[in-house]
């Protein structure tokens, strides 16, 4: 049966279900279909955070793809279906296994060639409100067409115009949409409303009708015909344009032409018996993840005995993350523009110089914690084929959304990423995070991310895969769920349904918490003995996080997707054709 077939019978059975079912209370719980599977370790496996996008996966990987054919293939079907974050309009980051190569490809966003430092400033130089989130300004250029376009020429094995097909086929025919996006859409209207384009295109969607994006499919079969060259010069580079001429934006045809993904070095770190493998600069991710998971080993003494999501157990953990925020804030920025050494930022004698440092007791004060050398919304997905390969990938248009701006006649969102610069040095972004000159805007130039696709490896092999949104709870995230499974030997569901928290530096006593949204916050006694060593303990101004994880156990594999929101996860024997190719 073809790829088309199956997903107009998919899109039938689910109107089917819509057309028995009462019940569309918008709570996240109701939407969980399967959130923990277990397989053989001859089996694939995948963590999507949507329904539509497993099955684009499943059916890439049952018709002989690979692990990048099927991560290429669901990053254009979330562009249809997961539409807060899902994205051809923005950019990401993929971490690859393939055989015996280790490979990372950044394919942010940059900063368009008539931005400049000072593009956000007022005339007494404050931050404009608003102006790098909403419009046309806030909008940096797209890396997902190329980066995906490198991916697959690089590693695929199935033609492009197969891995696009099931995109076009979601977007021309339509898809049911979940209560919960319909919900999300519908709370962004007066957000955007008057300001750009974005009612116009969404504010009719319904959970209970298929929906359609007729522009977007004619724009994702220009993309299958011409690879990435319609995007960057052909006629959705003029779409692009001229939406940029009407909503105000800088984004030139001289940006897209000259736009290119890179492939970089990953970082690699020895950990424990494992490789952990992450994302370099520009994200700050891979760095976090390595140093928080050293830093918590040179502590061991001081975790001893202490209890996960305790008061003490939190209090050594921001500890740790405030250090991490001040070396991201000085270091870390594009690598092209701004000289980082990471590999004196994650050295075993810098990160234990670094640990020696943790105050086990009290609260450090911002004025002891200097950086130690010397001088929403995102979404992501976790594939292991059944050859072994993996692939972790994050991207993202930044804030739900994005920018608000829709490409007129080619039907996707823009990214806001420009505010993932500093618009101002010490200024916090949306996230609350604040960066300094090594992050500060330049034409051409990629801003900082905290997206943390990463790898586990043991003997060369994959042991685990994993990734989440969040913006800049990203890599505090990623590090909990590792020591979640590997400390306190949880499985991978309980690992990333667990009550997550976060700390910033900035403010010095803010903990921040994740699982309101499924009744599992801090519990009351917890943030009372937190208020008893000075910290203010608060729900996070949104439920962060949708981890997507895929771990072995010994000859199995167990996949997992966030109870928080609609993932799917699945493993799966694909077919004896495909198995042995």
């Amino acid at each position: 049966m073809s790829l088309k077939l199956r997903y107009l019978g998919a899109l039938l059975a689910l109107l089917t279900l819509m057309s028995g079912c009462g019940d569309s209370t918008p709570t996240r719980a109701k939407e969980v279909i399967k959130k923990e599977t277990h397989s053989s370790i001859t089996s694939a496996a995948i963590a999507i955070p949507d329904n539509y996008g497993a099955q684009v996966a499943e059916d890439i990987l049952n018709s002989g793809g690979n692990a990048v054919d099927a991560a290429v293939a669901t990053g254009f079907a979330l562009a249809v279906t997961f539409i807060d974050a899902g994205n051809i309009g923005g950019g990401g980051f993929m971490t690859v296994k393939m055989d015996n190569d280790i490979a990372f490809l950044d394919y942010r966003e940059k900063a368009p060639l008539k931005a400049h430092k000072d593009m956000y400033l007022d005339e007494q130089g404050n931050v404009i409100d608003s102006i790098t989130l909403i419009g046309g300004q806030a909008a940096g250029v797209p890396g997902t067409v190329a980066g995906f376009w490198e991916a697959h020429k690089r590693f695929g094995k199935l033609p492009w115009e197969d891995v696009v097909q099931p995109a076009i086929d979601l977007a021309a025919n339509g898809f049911i949409p979940a209560p919960i996006l319909v919900d999300s859409i519908h709370s962004m209207q007066q957000r955007f409303d008057g300001k750009t384009n974005f009612n116009d295109y969404f504010n009719h969607i319904n959970s209970s009708k298929v929906f359609k994006q007729p522009e977007l499919a004619k724009t994702l079969a220009r993309i299958a015909e011409f690879g990435a060259d319609d995007f960057y010069r052909g006629k959705t580079a003029t779409l692009i344009v001229e939406e940029m001429k009407r909503s105000n934006g800088l984004i030139s045809a001289e940006d897209l032409d000259q736009y290119s993904a890179v492939w970089r070095e990953p970082v690699r770190a020895n950990w424990r018996d494992y490789e952990v493998v992450s994302a370099p600069p520009p994200s700050s991710g891979g760095f976090a993840i390595i140093q928080l998971l050293k830093m918590k080993d040179y502590l061991a003494e001081h975790f001893a005995n202490v209890e996960h999501n305790s008061a003490q157990y939190i209090h050594l953990i921001a500890e740790m993350e405030k250090r991490v925020f001040a070396d991201r804030a000085e270091y870390l920025g594009d690598p092209d523009f701004f000289d980082v050494d990471i590999n004196a930022l994650i050295d075993d004698n810098y990160v234990s110089k670094r640990a020696a440092e943790v105050n086990p007791n009290a609260i450090s004060s911002l004025k002891s914690i200097n950086p130690g050398l010397e001088s929403p919304n995102t979404t992501h997905y976790s594939i292991v084929d059944q050859w072994g390969n993996a692939v972790s990938n994050t991207y993202t248009i930044n804030w739900d959304y994005g920018s608000g701006v829709v490409v007129g006649g080619a039907g996707f969102l823009l990214n806001n990423e420009m505010d993932d610069f500093s618009a101002k040095p010490g200024v916090p972004n949306i996230f609350g995070v604040v960066g300094n000159v090594a992050n500060e805007i330049q034409p051409g130039k990629r801003m900082l991310s905290s997206m943390s696709p990463t790898l586990l490896l043991k003997n060369g092999e994959v042991e685990m895969v994993l990734g989440t949104p969040g913006g800049s709870t990203i890599f505090t995230t990623v590090f909990q769920v590792i020591i979640n499974i590997l400390d306190f030997n949880m499985s991978p569901l309980e690992a990333v349904g667990a009550t997550r928290f976060h700390h910033q530096l900035v403010p010095a006593d803010l903990i921040t918490y994740s699982g309101f949204s499924i009744d599992r916050p801090l519990s009351d006694q917890v943030i009372e003995d937190l208020a008893k060593k000075g910290y203010r303990a608060e729900p996070h101004s949104f439920e962060y996080g949708d981890v997507q994880i895929i771990v072995k156990d010994g000859k199995s594999w167990v996949a997992a997707s966030d109870p928080r929101d609609r993932g799917q996860s699945r493993v799966f024997e694909p077919t004896p054709k495909t198995r042995d190719q």
